[in-house]
């Protein structure tokens, strides 16, 4: 009879490999990150990557996942947490401006820079499709407001929405060309300042 585990265990920690996998795409892009890139991040061959996961597309979804539960839910924390649409959005924009500028990683979105010069059609859906998300719920939210008159009747939910949503994309390329957390910050406090009054 025979004993023990059948196969090699696999010589690297996994959730580890995913942080650094996340890395590489957030300062590169998915495009621009490559196997060989991929593997020496990792400090594994070819074929242990692609044992683990997949391949590259499926190991970048993988990462997308992991980046959101770790960076990218305070859209949707805040959202649910902040009493208005104003509250929350002005919450998510400084908190932006702290995360994207935050010296422990690359700056900026992943999910946006990521998807920056992309040939790949099916990762640049996903990622709109993750952007989309959050445009809907800010709108979901401002119509919210709208109707316990937190915001006045004839306020275009679905404009501000995504006037949000394009402060925050242009925040994260502004910290990716250089951009400091305190200005990053009074790019926040202005575009508040054009937020409807009640």
């Amino acid at each position: 009879m025979v004993t023990g585990q059948r196969g090699r265990p696999r010589s690297f920690d996994r959730d580890a490999a995913l942080d650094k996998a996340m890395l590489a795409f957030w300062e590169r892009g998915y495009e621009a990150t490559s196997i060989a890139d991929l593997t020496a991040s990792l400090g594994i061959g070819a074929p242990s990557l692609y044992a683990a996961f997949g391949d590259k597309r499926k190991l970048f979804d993988e990462v997308v996942a992991v980046y959101g539960c770790r960076y990218g839910d305070f859209a949707s924390v805040a959202l649910a947490e902040e009493p208005t649409a104003r509250a929350a959005v002005a919450r998510i924009l400084r908190e932006a401006a702290e995360i994207y500028t935050d010296p422990a990683h690359p700056r900026g979105c992943m999910v946006i820079s990521a998807a920056i010069n992309t040939t790949s059609e099916e990762v640049a859906q996903a990622l709109r499709e993750r952007r989309n998300a959050n445009l809907v719920m800010f709108e979901s939210r401002i119509r919210a407001d709208v109707a316990t008159g937190a915001l006045p009747a004839d306020t275009d939910a679905r404009a501000l929405a995504r006037y949000a949503g394009a402060v925050l994309q242009g925040m994260s390329q502004q910290s990716r060309d250089g951009a400091s957390r305190e200005e990053l910050e009074a790019v926040a406090e202005r575009a508040l300042a054009a937020w409807p009054a009640a």
